[in-house]
C-alpha cells in the first residue's frame, strides 16, 4: 500500500529549477507594453499561490497512513497474505501501465486535465475503500492509486508553465514546500484524530474522501497554461527548435513537396519529442549522467518497494487491536520531516562529485541495507519505526544531488525526458521484482522474507557501487602521479568538478553534456 509518499519523492519537474530557458531573450521582455508588465506579475503570483494551495490540499488525506491497518481490521477483515500477495502488487502493475501514457498526455493536454484525472482517481480510491468489501474492489483501489502516482508529474511540471524561466527556482521551492507541508500536516492530523479524537478507520477515510473531493473542485478552477514542454511550445521556442532541427538535417535531402504523407511523416520525425529520444543515446556515454541515472533506476525501485510493504511489516511485528496504539501517522510525519531536513542539508555538501560520487552512493546504500536488515529481523516496533525514518532520510539526501547532477548539464526538455525514462525503467524493474517476490503467482513470500530480499538487493548494489568507487579513485590518483601534478579542484556545492574540453560532448540539439 502506498502511504504518504507524495512528499517530494517525485522530482520529474523539479529539475526545471536548475535550468535556464535558452530561448528567452532580454530584448523580448523590453518590447512588452507597460500594461502587460504591470498585469503579468499579479497574474503569475495568484496562479502560483493557487497552485501551491492546491498542492497542499491534495496531500491532506489523514487516513492514508492507516489504510493497511484499516484493511486488516475487523471492519474490512482482509488477511495479511491477501494484502501482501494479491492487493499491493496491483499498484506496481497499474503504475507501469499508465506511466508513459500519462507522461505524454500531461504535456499534450497541458497539465490541467491530468490533474483533474488525478483528483478523480483520489476520490475513487477513498470511495472504494469506504464502500468496497471484496478483494476485487481493493485491487481496483490500487489501480487508481497507480494512476494517481503517475499523474504526479503533471503537478511537478505544471508550475513552470505559469512563470518565466528566471522564476523557476523560486516557484519550485514554493511547490515542493507546499507538498511537504501537506504530507506532514496530513500525517499529524490523522494521528491526532485517531489517538486523541478516538476516530475510527472508517471515520478517517470519510474525512479523507471529503478533503480529496474538495481538491477535485479546486482542480477544475486551475488556470489552463498556454504552453507546455514538447507539444505546445510558444512561437519563440518553436522557431529555435526549427532552426536546430534544420541545422541537424542540413546535409540530408528534404522530403518531397508533392507527397503529403511524407511531409507528415517527416514532421513527426523532426518533432522535439522524437528528437530528444534520439539524443538519449548520447547521454549514456557521459559517466556522471549514467551513474546517477542508474542510481535513480535501481535505488528508487528498492525505496518504493519498501514503502509499499512497510505498513504490512509493522502490523506483523506489532499487531494491535486498539486503534489508539497505531502510530503510523506520527512515523510518516517524522520521516517526512527528516527527509526534508536531509534534502536541505545535501545542498551544503561540498565535494568533488566526479571523484567521490560512487563512494557516497555506496556508503548511503550500505546504510540503507543495514536498516532493512534491522527492520526484517527485529521484533521491536519502535526499532522498525526509527529504521524506516532513517531509511527514507538517506534516500532523500541523495535525491537533490542526483537531480542536480543530471539536470545541470542538459536542456530542460532533455532533462525532463531523462527523468521520465529513468522513472519508467525503475517502474519496470519494480514490477518484475513484485511479480517474482510478492505476487501469488510468483514466490508469494511473506513480508519478513520480502524485506530480507530487499536487504540482499541493496547489499548487491552496495558492492557494485563501492567496487566502482575503488576503481575510479585508484585510476584518478594513478593519473595524478603519472602527470606529476596534484591538480586539486575546488570542492563545490552539488556541482561536478570542472572538466577539460576533451571531457565534454555536444549533443546534436546544442546541449552540452559534461562528463
Amino acid at each position: 500500500m502506498v502511504d504518504s509518499m507524495a512528499g517530494g519523492d517525485d522530482v520529474t519537474g523539479s529539475s526545471e529549477e536548475l535550468k535556464e530557458d535558452r530561448s528567452c531573450k532580454p530584448e523580448d521582455a523590453e518590447q512588452a507594453t507597460p500594461e502587460a508588465k504591470t498585469r503579468e506579475p499579479h497574474t503569475w503570483q495568484w496562479s502560483v499561490i493557487f497552485l501551491c494551495f492546491y498542492g497542499f490540499m491534495i496531500q491532506l488525506k489523514p487516513g492514508e497512513p492507516f489504510i493497511t491497518p484499516f484493511l486488516l481490521s475487523t471492519e474490512k477483515n482482509f488477511t495479511r497474505q491477501q494484502i501482501t500477495n494479491e492487493v499491493n502488487p496491483v499498484l506496481s502493475y497499474s503504475h507501469m501501465v499508465v506511466l508513459v501514457p500519462v507522461f505524454l498526455l500531461t504535456d499534450f493536454l497541458r497539465y490541467k486535465p491530468v490533474l483533474v484525472l488525478q483528483s478523480l482517481s483520489s476520490v475513487s480510491i477513498w470511495l472504494l475503500l469506504l464502500l468496497g468489501s471484496t478483494l476485487l474492489e481493493m485491487q481496483f483501489m490500487e489501480f487508481f492509486y497507480g494512476i494517481s502516482m503517475a499523474a504526479r508529474v503533471a503537478y511537478s511540471s505544471y508550475i513552470f508553465s505559469l512563470v518565466k524561466p528566471e522564476m523557476y527556482q523560486r516557484v519550485a521551492s514554493y511547490s515542493r514546500s507546499s507538498v511537504l507541508l501537506g504530507v506532514f500536516t496530513s500525517s499529524v492530523l490523522g494521528q491526532l484524530l485517531l489517538s486523541v479524537g478516538g476516530m475510527t478507520y472508517s471515520g478517517l477515510s470519510a474525512v479523507s474522501l471529503g478533503l480529496v473531493s474538495f481538491g477535485l473542485l479546486l482542480s477544475f478552477c486551475l488556470p489552463w497554461p498556454r504552453r507546455s514542454m514538447f507539444f505546445n511550445r510558444d512561437h519563440q521556442e518553436a522557431a529555435a527548435t526549427e532552426a536546430e532541427l534544420s541545422k541537424m538535417k542540413s546535409d540530408r535531402p528534404s522530403p518531397s513537396t508533392s507527397s503529403r504523407p511524407l511531409k507528415v511523416l517527416a514532421s513527426w520525425r523532426s518533432s522535439v519529442f522524437v528528437q530528444m529520444l534520439k539524443e538519449l543515446r548520447s547521454v549514456l556515454h557521459v559517466p556522471s549522467l549514467r551513474l546517477w541515472s542508474l542510481w535513480w533506476v535501481f535505488n528508487s525501485t528498492g525505496y518504493y518497494l519498501v514503502l509499499f510493504y512497510v505498513h504490512v511489516l509493522w502490523d506483523k511485528v506489532f499487531p494491535v487491536s486498539e486503534n489508539q496504539r497505531v502510530y503510523n501517522g506520527a512515523v510518516e510525519a517524522a520521516s517526512t520531516l527528516l527527509g526534508a531536513i536531509t534534502s536541505f542539508a545535501a545542498g551544503f555538501v561540498k565535494i568533488r562529485w566526479n571523484l567521490w560520487s560512487e563512494l557516497v552512493i555506496g556508503i548511503d546504500t550500505a546504510l540503507q541495507a543495514g536498516l532493512l536488515l534491522l527492520m526484517g529481523t527485529t521484533d521491536n516496533i519502535w526499532v522498525c519505526y526509527v529504521a524506516y525514518s532513517f531509511f527514507r532520510g538517506f534516500y532523500q539526501f541523495l535525491v537533490p544531488i542526483a537531480t542536480f547532477q543530471i539536470a545541470s548539464s542538459l536542456t530542460k526538455e532533455m532533462c525532463a525526458l531523462v527523468f521520465g525514462v529513468n522513472t519508467f525503467l525503475g517502474t519496470i524493474l519494480k514490477t518484475i521484482i513484485t511479480i517474482i517476490v510478492a505476487d501469488k503467482r510468483g514466490l508469494s513470500l511473506p513480508v519478513h522474507s520480502q524485506f530480507l530480499v530487499y536487504f540482499f538487493y541493496f547489499t548487491l548494489l552496495t558492492v557494485l557501487y563501492l567496487g566502482c568507487a575503488v576503481w575510479v579513485i585508484v585510476r584518478h590518483y594513478r593519473r595524478e602521479r603519472g602527470d606529476g601534478t596534484a591538480n586539486e579542484a575546488t570542492p563545490t556545492e552539488l556541482s561536478p568538478m570542472e572538466s577539460s574540453p576533451c571531457e565534454t560532448d555536444c549533443l546534436a540539439n546544442g546541449a552540452i553534456v559534461k562528463a
